[in-house]
């Protein structure tokens, strides 16, 4: 008979984990100040240093919170999904609008000063939406980067926590920080690619709402229970 302590993980174990995380958390946080300041060509901007260290704290909430089996899932997933084509190119997009608005506000100048009211503001906002999406993805160990129904690892309905009050509220989350990239950003000209993730995500609620109820067993039932999409009582 196996004795007690064998299920409990080794104290070198335990230090071995912790400290993994520690160093993706360590080697993120430098990418989130190195990456954007380089782009820039800032390294004195209190916005991107703002920037770097609301990133850092959400990425330390996510590696103690996000499953490795569920990272796995949402960077390395068996198939594309419904939609992985299209998926591809609006992470290009995205990843664009990132680098367009870094550019612009730090080189170019291309867009009229920004406000630094606005600049705040977007940067509470961005934040807030990326700390949605992190709790989102917490609570549910399903929440891959594609639409598919991972049976091989048991998929069910989430309905705890913030699926409790709406359907998809990583969406909320992502929808929130992708429209406010651009003021965190400092860029107006940024919302014209930005506009094109945001309307990606709205396509993208509908469409994974619609093969969730036609594919996963309990789905439909759920939706009877929890009305909304995104936004209770709106939609």
């Amino acid at each position: 008979m196996a004795s007690a302590a064998s299920t409990v993980p080794s104290v070198p174990s335990a230090y071995q984990t912790e400290g993994k995380k520690l160093g993706r958390w360590i080697f993120f946080s430098l990418l989130a100040a190195a990456i954007p300041m380089a782009i820039a060509g800032e390294v004195r901007s209190g916005y991107l240093w703002a920037l770097a260290a609301g990133c850092s704290v959400v990425a330390l909430f996510a590696v103690h919170t996000v499953s490795p089996e569920l990272a796995r899932e949402r960077y390395h997933p068996p198939n594309p999904g419904l939609d992985g084509a299209t998926l591809r190119w609006v992470r290009l997009i995205a990843f664009a609008t990132i680098v367009f608005a870094l550019l612009d506000s730090g080189r170019w100048h291309v867009s009229a000063p920004m406000p630094a009211a606005w600049r705040v503001v977007g940067l509470i906002t961005f934040f807030t939406g990326t700390a949605m999406f992190v709790y989102a993805m917490s609570v549910n160990r399903f929440f891959s980067s594609v639409v598919r129904i991972q049976d091989e690892r048991g998929h069910h309905v989430i309905d705890s926590g913030p699926y409790a009050r709406v359907r998809h509220p990583g969406y909320v989350g992502m929808l929130l920080f992708v429209a406010t990239l651009p003021l965190a950003l400092g860029s107006w000209w940024a919302f014209v690619p930005g506009s094109v993730v945001v309307a990606f995500g709205f396509r993208r609620v509908v469409v994974e709402d619609r093969f969730l109820a036609g594919h996963l067993p309990g789905y439909r039932e759920y939706t009877a229970r929890v009305r909304y999409r995104l936004l209770p009582g709106i939609w």
